[in-house]
């Protein structure tokens, strides 16, 4: 059984950075794809990036390439989301979600899903 606990989220102006971090525990997890999804009110949810098990191939959605970055530190079994330049339109809640056989964009493929972390950007 893997859990998953996002942090880092908050408020932040335009223009502004912020990172997010995700825990997990459970065994075998660095052997997992991960993946970073969001979803704001009244939306579906959408995807932002993935990871492969050795950080080797990455995955961005079109609206936050080059200014997101997804990252792993398989030692402390956590995924993080480096976010830079956010907009308004980024405001929304942050999911982390792995999976022993699966990492891109579909996020009906993960199995394990984190509790999420609200980020929210003012203009």
């Amino acid at each position: 059984q893997v859990q998953l606990v996002e942090s880092g989220g908050g408020l932040v102006q335009a223009g502004g950075s912020l990172r997010l971090s995700c825990a997990a525990s459970g065994r075998m997890f660095s052997m997992y794809g991960k993946g970073w999804f969001r979803q704001a009110p009244g939306k579906e949810r959408e995807f932002v990036a993935a990871i492969g098990w050795n950080g080797g191939v990455v995955a961005y959605g079109e609206s936050v390439k080059g200014r997101f970055t997804i990252s792993r530190d398989n030692a402390k079994n956590t995924v993080a989301l480096q976010m830079n330049s956010l907009k308004p339109e980024d405001t929304a809640v942050y999911y982390c979600a792995a999976d022993s056989r699966y990492f891109g964009s579909r996020s009906d493929e993960y199995d394990y899903w984190g509790q999420g972390t609200q980020v929210t950007v003012s203009s």
